[in-house]
């Protein structure tokens, strides 16, 4: 309840925040994210809009059983991209992602795996059929490599222009109606590094900027070196994240019985003995998950720690990677993925000097 009264004090003030971050922050680095947050945060205090002093946007929207599923089907840990992997699954415009490294691609391709996603590039000479068929079946479209225009053909697709025609949904595509199916999602990557976007496109998808920076790859290759040095770390901090979101499903369900059996209760109250039985466990139940709760916490604030301590491996890495990424600028013969360095770190991991000692090994 407590916490509860508190949220419901700064509800106006957290959705507005989170509206906007969604709306606008997408094409902008980590940097640039945070001073805007700030501002925005500065202009709800002088118009005496609550918000949580702690607000952070995976708090708000984000869903860490969900979060955690992201991690293992690629998208990386920085904070970066779990805020994009949030504006990518809640905007309400198709998602284009700025990802000259394919990490976002590469996500995206795991993610939407079960559900049959079909990438196509515009040069496809079938790619509209495609569309289609998606839009049919309710399957996901990538649509990827795309440069700085996208197909006139695509305007419906875009501007989700759906209209309803004797019960069923529909939409126009070229010159054809075509049945609407609203589990339909429309997926676009570039691997241009700083495409300059027309208004007009802009305003009809979401733009997110995957392309790494040196403190996101930085987040990226400690959760690597953790990984590896501290094997036991990851999967205490795993096995949190899935105990956590556990306590919090079997509180809810808690709550939702009770509110359900309140509902249906005779005039008096008294004398309904499952709802008297029922508010006894949950009271039983919710204080030793509150314990639980705590004691997990500690140990979660125990573990970030313990991966600080591995940091300046992963910013000698993150900064290797740069250097290595500019080389191209010399010649165009020296590119280097970022999938090709991240595998040669880790192999550095394994072949490089062991030892007991933490700064020996560092």
């Amino acid at each position: 309840m407590k916490v509860l009264e508190v949220d419901l004090v700064n509800l106006v003030g957290n959705i507005i925040l989170a509206a906007g971050y969604i709306s606008y922050v997408g094409p902008f680095t980590a940097k640039y994210r945070v001073r805007l947050l700030k501002m925005w945060m500065k202009f709800a205090t002088a118009k005496r809009i609550p918000f949580s002093a702690d607000f952070a946007v995976d708090r708000i929207l984000g869903d860490p059983v969900q979060i955690r599923e992201w991690n293992i089907q690629g998208l990386p840990a920085d904070d970066l991209s779990l805020e994009n992997g949030i504006i990518c699954t809640q905007a309400k415009r198709w998602p284009l992602l700025i990802d000259p490294q394919s990490q976002g691609n590469k996500w995206i391709k795991n993610m939407e795996k079960d559900n049959n996603i079909t990438a196509c590039k515009l040069s496809h000479p079938k790619f509209l059929q495609i569309v289609e068929t998606g839009i049919r079946l309710g399957q996901p479209v990538l649509l990827e490599n795309i440069d700085e225009t996208l197909d006139p053909s695509l305007e419906p697709v875009l501007q989700k222009n759906v209209v309803k025609q004797q019960g069923s949904w529909t939409i126009r595509l070229g010159d054809t109606w075509v049945p609407y199916s609203m589990d339909f999602r429309f997926l676009i990557t570039t691997k241009l590094a700083n495409p300059h976007y027309l208004p007009e496109i802009c305003i009809k998808v979401t733009v997110i900027n995957f392309t790494v920076t040196p403190d996101g790859l930085e987040d990226q290759l400690l959760v690597d070196v953790v990984a590896y040095e501290q094997p036991e770390l990851e999967q205490q901090k795993d096995q949190l994240v899935v105990q956590l979101s556990d306590f919090k499903r079997q509180l809810q369900e808690i709550e939702s019985k009770i509110l359900k059996l309140v509902s249906e209760a005779s005039d008096d109250i008294l004398n309904d003995e499952e709802l008297i039985i029922t508010l006894d466990q949950s009271k039983q139940t919710s204080i030793a998950i509150n314990e639980r709760m705590v004691e997990a916490e500690k140990t979660a604030k125990m573990i970030n720690e313990n991966r600080e301590n591995y940091r300046s491996v992963a910013r000698r890495g993150s900064v290797l990677y740069f250097v290595v990424a500019d080389l191209a600028l010399i010649d165009p013969m020296y590119q280097y993925s970022l999938e090709f360095f991240t595998r040669l770190f880790n192999r550095r991991l394994d072949k490089s000097e062991k030892s007991k000692v933490l700064e020996e090994r560092l």
